[in-house]
């Protein structure tokens, strides 16, 4: 059944399974804008203003056929520059579920773009241009995909149709980037070839691959599995603000977002810093009183007893307390245009970001530089540049809650800031 059948007949569709959030990531000019648009414009995602207006600016570019890149390149610099410099998110439904699109930069420039946009993504779609191959900056984007945590990577082979839609050249790009990719123990890998722009394999079939049995693109993306992992893991809930009536009252709660697990009315929690057990007296949201809330929800919690808790401080599972660490060993991905040169280590000094809390860190050692294009590690490196992925040891001047980032992408990550220009230095990921 088509996707054109389903939304006619909405009484033949599956089963809602939820949202996917997924981010396109590959260097320049491999499609990735124009296959947002296509997946946009095939699922009826788009209104009829906005095809008039795209019907237009395409003709101002000289060109009688849509440019469905256009509907993502949303800043004029972008469109002037003709490449994508922010990420752009977009969003649509099929009758099987709803969709989250991060369409990332592919200049190596902005890589630290897509370094924000997958850290909260359950897939990525790798584009490869057929006629390019493997490129390092797909590489570049493929390790840090996984390094982010993200488990479903489906590589698209991008512009069939300018390579005759030859089966042996998707073959060939395939073996390629599995030499590449086989070490890192993808947990969910699939190659799928496409033509964004003429939309085969896309949202339907089309008529010149059918060589390849698989599920097209858009089908591929429906049957991913997107467990929400952090509603089943241990509560964190990171305290941002210590909320206090006015006078008169003794009303006291911690507001804050639940980064994992569930919080329950009488659930017993550990208050972090103090190391106080205590039981949640009320949940309180916009909406009123919550007898229960999950993973995603802010909200201020009420407790039975008076504890001495502030912003940073954690509101924990008991029973599955999070680590407290002056002392931390990590991976940093180093996003600032300006190099860390190993010398000034470890007299360099740093804010360390980590949920809401910030504390002052000091870079005591840089122990490896990890080589993207073949995943080599090289020890004790002279310094970062630019995009560098390194393992590297802190040392923090106040103790920070935290889980590996394996097991809690929100507790088990930071961002290292410059005390003096607020600029965002790196991203890292605690081991």
């Amino acid at each position: 059944m088509t996707l054109s059948a389903e939304i006619e007949h909405p009484e033949q569709a599956v089963e809602d399974r939820g949202v996917l959030r997924f981010i396109t990531a590959g260097s320049v000019d491999d499609g990735k804008s124009t296959l947002i648009g296509r997946l946009l414009h095939d699922t009826r995602a788009v209104f009829e203003d906005q095809l008039a207006a795209l019907a237009r600016a395409s003709q101002r570019r000289g060109q009688d056929d849509l440019d469905l890149s256009l509907l993502t390149d949303g800043l004029e610099a972008e469109r002037e520059q003709g490449i994508t410099i922010d990420v752009a998110y977009r969003y649509f439904a099929t009758p099987r579920r709803k969709f989250i699109i991060a369409d990332t930069p592919g200049h190596e420039q902005y890589t630290r773009n897509m370094v924000t946009a997958a850290s909260t993504a359950d897939a990525a779609v790798i584009l490869i241009d057929a006629r390019k191959g493997v490129l390092p900056q797909t590489r570049r984007h493929t390790y840090i995909a996984h390094l982010l945590g993200v488990r479903h990577i489906i590589v698209a082979v991008n512009k069939m149709d300018l390579v005759g839609f030859d089966e042996a050249v998707f073959e060939r790009i395939r073996s390629d980037y599995l030499a590449f990719v086989s070490p890192l123990e993808v947990a969910d890998l699939r190659f799928i070839p496409i033509s964004a722009l003429r939309g085969d394999l896309v949202v339907e079939r089309g008529p010149s691959m059918d060589w390849y049995r698989g599920p097209g693109l858009l089908a591929a993306l429906e049957e991913i599995d997107a467990v929400d992992e952090a509603g089943a893991l241990p509560l964190r809930l990171p305290v941002q603000l210590v909320v206090r009536s006015g006078t008169g009252s003794d009303f006291r709660g911690y507001a804050g977002r639940i980064e994992s697990g569930v919080l329950f009315r009488g659930a017993e929690v550990l208050a972090m810093s103090s190391g106080r057990r205590t039981v949640v007296k009320d949940i309180v949201s916009l909406d009123g009183s919550l007898p229960v809330a999950v993973a995603g929800a802010s909200v201020n919690v009420v407790l039975t007893d008076d504890i001495d808790i502030s912003r940073g401080d954690m509101l924990a599972d008991p029973d599955v307390a999070p680590r407290a660490a002056k002392a931390i060993e990590a991976r940093i991905c180093w996003l600032s245009s300006e190099p860390l040169d190993a010398r000034a280590l470890p007299a360099a000094r740093f804010v360390l970001k980590h949920t809401t809390r910030s504390v002052p860190a000091r870079l005591i050692s840089l122990n490896s530089r990890v080589d993207v294009n073949t995943l080599e590690e090289h020890a004790v490196p002279a310094g970062l540049v630019m995009n560098d992925v390194a393992y590297v040891a802190l040392a923090l001047a106040q103790p920070i809650y935290v889980d590996s980032y394996r097991t809690d992408r929100a507790t088990g990550s930071f961002i290292l800031v410059d005390e003096v220009s607020n600029q965002t230095l790196a991203a890292g990921m605690i081991e």
